[in-house]
């Protein structure tokens, strides 16, 4: 997969004003969650901020890590027939899972769902915390949610899926934060203007007409499947300090790797300068 990196455009001065849409937290589905998450801290020097016991009742463990301001999130089962589970049949091993969005508005984002025929498959709310999960039929590329978190419109404040302490596990010497997510299917176009649709965001293109929207932090890109897996979360964009770090972490570990990106739990990490 050929994955050229951007820089993403500003949102338009109205939505700047009235509310946030940001790229906050990358889940990844694992057949086993220690092996994936120590690769994850070993090759980005990273560090395990929270284990949320509350994906138990999904018949899953997790662990998150802070990328930056963001988080990467890795869930495995930890019993048979799950959904998760069969995403990871389905998709033929580890790999991207969800995109999960913040936001300051999630009342006008679910009348918004709600106009345009997308079911929420989870309606979530703990504490300070509210979001939804929308349902993958209806959105198609990837389990896609938006969250809320009471006093979160600062990125270095409350975030709950992080925990209470996120802060203090901060580790940015080799990663600052994720620059963007990579969507593949079999019809980019078509999941690209859904996901348009819903996360009321327009369409550009590059030079190859490789669609992609501008969140407020990060970018959402959509490209052609080729590697036998389906559509699924294929890739994310880092925004990295020190890449020869990463890789040679990589190398180290045994992983995938060559200049500008590794591959760490099915996923193809592409390394862009901070």
């Amino acid at each position: 997969m050929t994955v050229h990196l951007f820089t993403p455009s500003a949102p338009p001065a109205s939505a700047q004003a009235s509310a946030f849409l940001r790229l906050r937290q990358i889940c990844l589905v694992a057949t086993e969650l220690d092996p994936v998450v120590e690769d994850l801290c070993a090759v980005f020097g990273v560090e395990v901020c929270h284990r949320d016991p509350e994906v138990g009742q999904f018949g899953l463990h997790n662990a998150l890590m802070p990328f930056g301001q963001q988080f990467i999130e890795v869930v495995a089962p930890t019993r048979p027939d799950t959904a998760a589970g069969r995403y990871l049949d389905r998709r033929g091993g580890d790999g991207g899972y969800m995109v999960i969005l913040d936001t300051d508005a999630l009342p006008r984002w679910r009348t918004h769902v709600a106009a345009i025929g997308v079911r929420v498959a989870a309606p979530l709310a703990l504490g300070e915390y509210e979001g939804m999960q929308l349902h993958p039929r209806d959105t198609g590329g990837a389990l896609l949610e938006l969250n809320t978190t009471l006093g979160g419109a600062a990125l270095d404040g409350p975030y709950w899926p992080a925990g209470p302490h996120w802060q203090q596990h901060v580790r940015a010497q080799r990663v600052s934060g994720i620059a963007g997510a990579v969507l593949q299917s079999a019809e980019p176009q078509a999941l690209a203007r859904r996901w348009s649709q819903i996360l009321q965001r327009p369409l550009a293109q590059d030079h190859l007409a490789q669609d992609h929207l501008a969140l407020d932090n990060a970018t959402l890109r959509f490209v052609q499947e080729g590697d036998g897996r389906g559509e699924g979360l294929a890739a994310l964009l880092l925004h990295t300090r020190d890449a020869a770090a990463i890789e040679s972490a990589a190398r180290a570990r045994g992983l995938p790797c060559r200049e500008g990106q590794v591959t760490v739990g099915g996923v193809q990490f592409h390394l862009q300068a901070a």
